[in-house]
């Protein structure tokens, strides 16, 4: 069954179901001695009350189902829409000749319309609305249940919930190393100490720079093995200009060759 297929509609008929549920509990004449509700005549309450209420089930179920399924060569949706006619078509009579099958219990009594009686009406009244307008009303169509909205993607270089270097619960990448306070996020940064200071070349000027995407980072002397993985969202320095690519010092002091350098941003 598919919950997501019901509709508004739907939900409507749901609501008078349960309420028509209510009623056949509550008196159906307020009058003298031991009053009885609707439990106490058969006849009225599978007619009126369990009647409305399987019309109900019967709609909902039809609604949820992936295909449709008839019985007696009708569909669940069409029978249960005739079962919640009937039931206003017994209440309103009932409401008409209130005593009815309890003429010989009260006699001539002077006796008044129960709750039992009026809240069913109402009930069934709104079960048999809602059955019949939902295929005809727009509004009742649309969707009980909305569907949920896909995650809007997160742009490159947006910061991630949980701080620098999400997710915190897992080892950061390669290189990664959270900006220090008062640092402007991809502004100039000092070398990790110790490490050897770049030597820029006569006509290159060294610049900080971030991947899009994680990148291999090879050893100089052209070995096919990557020594470092340069990753997204940490900014590294390019020192110099080599002849197999972008010459890049990771912040632990390493240098090597980045050869895919599209789509870098500078900072």
């Amino acid at each position: 069954m598919n919950i997501r297929s019901l509709t508004r509609g739907d939900g409507v008929v749901i609501g008078a179901a349960v309420l028509l549920f209510i009623a056949s509990f509550l008196d159906t004449f307020d009058g003298p001695g031991d009053v009885p509700n609707a439990w106490d005549n058969l006849g009225l309450v599978m007619s009126m009350y369990v009647g409305g209420i399987i019309g109900a089930v019967l709609i909902v179920v039809a609604r949820a189902l992936p295909q449709p399924r008839k019985v007696l060569g009708l569909d669940l949706g069409q029978l249960g829409v005739a079962l919640t006619v009937f039931a206003l078509w017994t209440a309103f009579w009932t409401i008409v000749d209130p005593l009815g099958a309890f003429s010989d219990s009260f006699g001539s009594a002077n006796i008044d319309t129960g709750a039992g009686l009026i809240l069913g009406l109402i009930a069934a009244l709104v079960l048999a609305a809602g059955a019949v307008a939902t295929p005809l009303v727009p509004a009742l169509q649309a969707a009980l249940v909305p569907a949920p909205r896909p995650a809007a993607p997160q742009p490159y270089g947006a910061q991630l919930p949980g701080g620098y270097g999400y997710p915190g619960a897992q080892q950061q990448p390669y290189g990664a190393q959270p900006p220090q306070q008062g640092q402007p996020f991809g502004g100039p940064q000092a070398a990790p100490q110790g490490a050897p200071a770049p030597q820029p070349a006569a006509d290159f000027s060294p610049f900080w720079f971030a991947v899009p995407v994680p990148r291999p980072l090879y050893a100089e002397d052209g070995s096919p093995t990557p020594i470092a993985e340069l990753a997204p969202g940490t900014w590294y320095l390019a020192v110099e200009q080599g002849g197999q690519g972008l010459v890049a010092q990771t912040q632990d002091g390493r240098r090597g060759v980045l050869r895919d350098t599209s789509g870098i941003q500078r900072g």
